[in-house]
């Protein structure tokens, strides 16, 4: 019968099963043996004694079912040079940099996605949201036509990522804002990770998946960071069985971000230097060994990225905000939102793009110096100490791709000093956010172009939060214990007070009284 049913198979299928090991409780020992009479498909094969039904397909083989037939391409290009560059490699080369030593860009066949128009492809992404199909139950995969459009389904590396909350901050904007009607935080930290590098590290571990089924060079995949890709790229190698190594900046990052890969199994190096030196020996040791580079340098991330931005759209039914303010270090991540903006205009989904906001720490803010000289004379910059430790870069990579994107967006570049985003982080605390410096960051750079008259009360405006507060705690611990010299404007620290009733009526009643609006004195006696 076994043969009937499976009429193709030749050879004998080999199978393994894992025996614990009692020397390791850690360790397994692969046993091997054939059957002649194995069917995969027989229920009386797999367990002859109880007559159990067979395990149901899970959601990759019902993804194997129903793939999808299309033609649609992309490749490298070296940067800013179109898809018909004569220069151009496969998504399947392991390439970093063009001939010439510029940056390479992810280039789609724009032709063949523009054979079906605007509201197919806005139709074909809103069907996607919430569902757990493979792979499209990712925010990122969701949107695979745009992002990988070759990759099969079964390399594709996820933890449904993505789909993160566009919340309505209502009292800040009225509040801290001058007014502002209209103001929403994209909370991209509401990830698999905590932040937003989830995005772009879906994409990379995939491909590097795909890359090494094709039994390509690749060992084991290896980044620089402040904290955030590290997370990120050690959670997805950890899901693919893939090695990582992460090269961290000694003393610069929080214990929260330092213990996700640790606990994902990566080689963490604790380099006594700055992220800018642990970016250039990552480039010296990838170009010496067998291990992918997964550095914004590599630009795939950003296709994972961009896909934060046709989210914003999706979750505004389509309709384009007036500004977008972005947190910007190494600067892909301003690239990556103009990327998935123009993406939709040109594909028809949208009739513009929102104007741009990169919002620097003053403490490293060569981007920020650059624009206020008129895009003339760029210096990279020694970036001093920030809590904005994730864009503590002075060298950052993406620089031209950033002001590529300012530029053909109307953008802007405002900074913020230690103390102003600390004190803004606080500030959309106490209106129920939770939020990490890197967003203070970029509230406060809102607050400034707010009080400047260049936002208005009633435009529509997007802020990027990139991580989730929970992973920068001990900044408010500093914050609120008064441990940080000359900062704590907002501060809420506990108040002691005596297990007598009186003593807490008395704290309570003039707390409440603090709290009373002024047209009700009377209310707290």
């Amino acid at each position: 019968m076994s043969s009937l049913m499976n009429p193709s198979f030749s050879t004998l299928p080999n199978h393994s099963i894992s025996i614990p090991n009692n020397k390791n409780r850690f360790a397994t020992t692969l046993v091997s043996c054939t059957s002649p009479t194995f069917n995969p498909s027989s229920s009386d094969d797999l367990n002859n004694t109880n007559n159990h039904s067979p395990p149901p397909p899970n959601i990759k083989h019902e993804a194997r079912r129903h793939r999808d037939a299309h033609n649609f391409t992309a490749k490298y290009v070296p940067f800013n040079a179109g898809f018909d560059s004569t220069e151009s490699y496969s998504l399947d080369e392991i390439v970093y940099r063009s001939r010439s030593g510029g940056l390479l860009d992810v280039e789609h066949d724009m032709e063949a996605l523009k054979r079906f128009d605007g509201a197919y492809w806005r139709t074909l992404f809103d069907s996607r949201v919430g569902r757990t199909t493979w792979p499209y139950g990712s925010g990122v995969w969701s949107k695979k036509e745009w992002v990988l459009p070759e990759i099969d389904p079964d390399d594709i590396v996820s933890a449904f990522e993505g789909n993160s909350n566009l919340f309505w901050a209502e009292r800040f904007g009225k509040e801290k804002c001058v007014g502002m009607n209209d103001l929403w935080v994209k909370h991209c930290g509401i990830s698999h990770t905590g932040s937003f590098k989830d995005l772009g590290m879906t994409v990379l571990v995939s491909q590097v998946n795909r890359l090494r089924k094709m039994n390509r060079p690749v060992v084991g995949v290896g980044c620089a960071s402040t904290g955030d890709t590290s997370a990120a790229l050690s959670a997805y190698c950890a899901m693919a069985g893939i090695p990582s190594i992460v090269f961290l900046p000694a003393n610069k990052i929080s214990t929260a971000q330092l213990i996700q890969p640790v606990s994902n199994g990566a080689l963490v190096l604790s380099i006594d230097t700055d992220f800018d030196g642990c970016m250039k020996l990552i480039r010296e040791i990838t170009a010496e060994l067998p291990i992918y580079l997964a550095n914004s340098l590599n630009s795939l991330r950003l296709e994972g990225q961009k896909t934060a931005a046709i989210e914003i759209l999706q979750q505004f039914n389509w309709e384009v905000p007036d500004w977008v303010v972005v947190p910007g270090g190494n600067l892909g991540n301003i690239y990556a939102f103009y990327k998935g903006f123009k993406m939709c205009k040109d594909l028809g989904l949208v009739e513009k793009i929102p104007r741009l906001v990169c919002a620097q720490a003053a403490n490293a803010n060569p981007l920020y110096l650059y624009y206020k000289n008129g895009w003339k004379d760029y210096k990279a910059v020694k970036a001093k100490t920030t809590f904005a430790s994730a864009i503590q870069i002075g060298d950052p990579v993406s620089i031209d791709r950033a002001v590529h994107a300012l530029r053909n967006s109307e953008g802007i570049v405002e900074e913020a000093t230690e103390e102003e985003l600390m004190d803004s982080a606080q500030q959309a605390d106490t209106t129920g956010m939770f939020t990490c410096p890197h967003t203070g960051v970029a509230l406060r750079a809102l607050i400034k172009l707010r009080n400047k008259g260049v936002i208005g009360a009633r435009e529509r405006v997007v802020v990027v939060s990139t991580a989730h507060g929970l992973k920068f705690v001990q900044s408010k611990i500093d914050y609120h214990s008064g441990a940080i010299p000359g900062m704590g404007r907002f501060a809420n620290p506990p108040v002691s007070v005596k297990a007598d009733f009186g003593s807490v009526m008395d704290k309570l009643k003039d707390f409440l009284r603090d709290k009373s609006p002024i047209s009700s004195p009377t209310q707290v006696s």
